[in-house]
């Protein structure tokens, strides 16, 4: 699975995710608004993985769950550690409703599986991120790296 994703105007990206193009931007006073900010993708993404795993589970077991609403919130803060590093400590509040006729027991299960979606999964393991850079432009002449 590969995202692709080119700066536009102002703060604005654009992005393409195997068939479907959209827009990210930072709101308005800072950005022009022009779609969900990058904390919006994030949760979104956790936020349909877990409904999309809470209605396959339900689907599969034949119970009667007609529909999950899901609101997410995202805290963080910036604290040093004991050797004085700056570390980045973050929180994420998930809320679920389930409509339908369900018991206590299917409520409390769906509950439990809502953790379990790959997104959640993966946000909860050990992250790894690299990158590589390139630059498809020559330095002007002069600059450090173009001599």
């Amino acid at each position: 699975m590969t995202v692709t994703a080119r700066s536009l105007k102002n703060y604005q990206v654009e992005i393409d995710a195997g068939s479907h193009h959209f827009i990210s931007d930072e709101p308005a006073g800072i950005g022009d608004d022009a779609g969900p900010s990058p904390f919006d993708l994030l949760l979104s993404g956790l936020a349909s993985c877990t409904i999309i795993t809470l209605q396959m589970y339900a689907r599969r077991k034949n119970w009667p769950l007609e529909k999950v609403e899901a609101e997410l919130d995202i805290r963080s803060a910036e604290l040093r550690d004991v050797d004085g590093i700056k570390r980045r400590s973050s929180h994420i509040h998930i809320s679920l409703t389930f409509h339908g006729p369900l018991s206590t027991e299917q409520i409390s299960r769906l509950s439990d599986i809502s953790t379990r979606c790959p997104v959640h999964l993966t946000l909860m393991g050990d992250i790894k991120i690299t990158h590589t850079v390139s630059n498809l432009e020559k330095p002007p002449p002069g600059s450090p790296t173009g001599a």
